[in-house]
């Protein structure tokens, strides 16, 4: 499973790689196989200058593409994400938008998730309404 969390949860004491590779470490992968993988995500998040970068030298929006990074970089087959494009302009939300379809897509991964975001929740392939924590269609 992969969380993308509302609040971004990053280690203000780690670079953005090694943010990205924290939930790896509990896995069997290698030390080269997470670094690998992390660098791929953090590449597909646009954000490949900083892998050295601290949260604290990064925007809102640069910090929940971190978040995503981490959240997608092991593969998970469910990926749970809060307003995962909350905090970003329109172009990054498309380009979001457009790798978390691709990764249900060619990955098989599944996608739950919440947003107050009417234009984001278009592009789900479901959608389930809730009101006053009930399901209303």
């Amino acid at each position: 499973m992969g969380f993308i969390f509302q609040a971004f949860y990053l280690q203000p004491f780690l670079s953005l790689q090694q943010n990205v590779e924290v939930p790896m470490m509990f896995g069997s992968e290698s030390p080269e196989a997470r670094a690998a993988a992390a660098a791929t995500a953090i590449e597909a998040v646009g954000l490949k200058d900083r892998l050295s970068h601290k949260p604290s030298e990064l925007s809102g929006g640069q910090q929940q593409r971190v978040a995503i990074a981490r959240a997608v970089a092991h593969e998970p087959k469910i990926l749970f994400a809060d307003e995962p494009t909350g905090n970003l302009d329109k172009n990054t939300t498309a380009d979001v938008l457009s790798l978390l379809q691709n990764l249900n897509r060619d990955r098989g991964m599944t996608l739950v998730l919440v947003t107050h975001d009417e234009n984001v929740a278009a592009t789900a392939n479901r959608i389930i309404r809730l009101e006053d924590g009930e399901v209303v269609a």
